[in-house]
Order: structure tokens, then sequence, then C-alpha cells
């Protein structure tokens, strides 16, 4: 009975064009980031960040066995196991970070400041990929980082707290991740990759995570289950979302992650956020879709070049 409104439903989403499907994936995508800092946040109220990263990837792990098993040993076979270790070591430091800033900093504010790997990203491209920036995106990277300062307020009665520059730092450490998974592309499979952090990132938030212990009750246990489970969700979508859409197109739908984050907080946590939240997130964005662009541009023209300069000889 129900195989008609099915088949109509995977016939109307075949004719979709390939932009279109990459949105609807990166809107989802956005709505499980969004719920997952919400459960991030709820669970920091009695269980220490470390114990939920343990969990987190201990779920990431046991769904993405059966794929490193099919594979295993040659899944762990790399040509660069130190990039492999400083990956590692850049996503744990990355995530506690970043969930410890959730946990403390309103959910928008928090989700605000993390959109700013982007400008991150295009300083260490710079660094250690030698890549060539011109001035107009050196202009949007310090817009980018103006935004942030507006957020964190560094004078005055509401000045930066010690969780916002944890904020700022886990999108740093965020950004220079991106950097890495670029280089290690280039040397190992996608199964490789995928494999060393799942494993490895758990094993370094083992020893605090015990250190800290709560034994959490069973609404906690799902509760955590839950994060791990719709933080892999949400990957997964994203993936999914770049894989078939073009990136210019869909990066910017990434940003409704923060509305989803304004009203998740308001309705649970009571959050709202100010002005200068608002006209900081604003520029952030603003600065961040531009980025995006001109990468887009500028890859472009890297690969018209040799085919102008062979059609000209």
């Amino acid at each position: 009975m129900l195989d008609r409104p099915i088949s109509r439903t995977r016939a109307y989403w075949e004719r979709l064009p390939a932009n279109a499907k990459g949105i609807a994936w990166i809107s989802v995508a956005a709505l499980l980031f969004a719920g997952m800092t919400a459960m991030i946040k709820a669970a920091g109220e009695t269980i220490h960040v470390t114990e939920i990263l343990l969990f987190r990837q201990i779920v990431m792990v046991l769904i993405v066995a059966p794929t490193i098993l099919a594979d295993f040993p040659a899944s762990m076979k790399s040509a660069r196991l130190d990039l492999h270790a400083a990956r590692i070591v850049l996503a744990a430091t990355a995530m506690l970070c970043g969930f410890t800033a959730i946990i403390h900093l309103p959910l928008a504010e928090a989700t605000a400041i993390g959109f700013s790997k982007t400008f991150f990203l295009t300083i260490f491209a710079i660094l250690i990929l030698k890549e060539t920036v011109g001035a107009r995106r050196w202009s949007a990277t310090i817009v980018g980082f103006i935004g942030v300062v507006v957020i964190l307020r560094p004078t005055g009665a509401d000045a930066f707290t010690y969780y916002g520059l944890l904020a700022i730092a886990g999108a740093a450490c965020a950004g220079m991740v991106m950097i890495l998974i670029r280089v290690l592309a280039r040397h190992d499979r996608p199964v490789t990759i995928l494999t060393y952090q799942a494993l490895f990132v758990g094993l370094i938030m083992l020893p605090p995570a015990l250190y800290f212990w709560k034994t959490p009750t069973f609404d906690e246990f799902l509760l955590l289950i839950a994060i791990g489970i719709i933080s892999w969700a949400a990957q997964m979508c994203n993936i999914q979302a770049f894989k078939v859409g073009e990136a210019t197109a869909i990066a910017s739908v990434d940003y409704t992650r923060l509305l989803y984050a304004t009203v998740i907080g308001f309705v649970f946590f009571a959050e709202l956020p100010d002005a200068m939240t608002w006209i900081g997130a604003a520029i952030i964005i603003g600065a961040s879709i531009y980025t995006a662009r001109r990468e887009a541009i500028r890859g472009r023209e890297v690969v018209r070049a040799p085919n102008d300069k062979g059609l000209a000889g």
C-alpha cells in the first residue's frame, strides 16, 4: 500500500537537480548538528566533556566498524603516520575545546564562533599548502575575524570569557584538521583516514574520561548514545551534500545551523542572543560565504588555465 507513495517520492528525488539534492542533504545535516550540540550542552550539565567525547567516539567506532574491518589490516597502512598523529591530536583538541565552549556558552554564540574555522583554513592553506591568496580573500578573512571580535566583546562589562577563547581555539584546530585531511588524501585512502581518527581520538579521551568518570544514569546513557548516532548521521549527510552538489551552491545553507541553535537555545536553555551576537554572526557568515565563492572561482580558473593554454598552443 505504501509502495506507490514511496516510488513517487523516489522518482521525484531522482528528478531533482544535483544542487537541490545537495541543499536538502546540507539542510538535514545542519539540523542534526544543531541537535547534537544541544544534546552535548544538556549532557555537560552533569557529565564531564571528556566522558561525553569518549562515548561519542565509541558509538561512532561501532557504527563504522564494518567498513574498517572489511579491509583490516590494510585500512591501517599509511605512508604518513606523522600526519595522522598530528591530525588525531588536533581533532581531539578541536572537539575538547569546541564541546567545552558549547556547554558553557549560549548555543548561538558558540555556533557562530565555530564558523570562523573558514578563516583559519585560509591562513593555514597559505602557511602549509603554500596557496596564493589575493587581496579579496585576505580582506574577507580579516572581516570575518572582526565578526568574531564583535561577538566576544573584548572590552566592557561583557568582555569575552575563557570559554570564548576555547571556542576560537577549537575553530583554529578544526581548520588545521581540514588542511591535514587535504594533504593525507594525496597519500592514503579515505578508509585509512577514517580509521585512524575513529580509533585514536577515543583512546586519547580514555584516561581523562576515567579520571573524571561519573557512571551515567539510564537517561544519561541514552543521551550519550544519541550524541554518537546523531554525530555520525550529521557527518554522513554533510559528506553526501558536498558529494552531489556544488560547494558554492550549498555552503551558505549550512549557516541555517545558527538559526536552529538559536531556537533550540531559547526553547530548551532560555538563551536569546543579543544584538552584538547577531551582528557578529552576520559578519562571519557573510565573509565565510564570500571566501567559499572566491575559492570556487579560483578552482575553476586553475582548471581552465591549462585548457586555455592547450588551445592556444
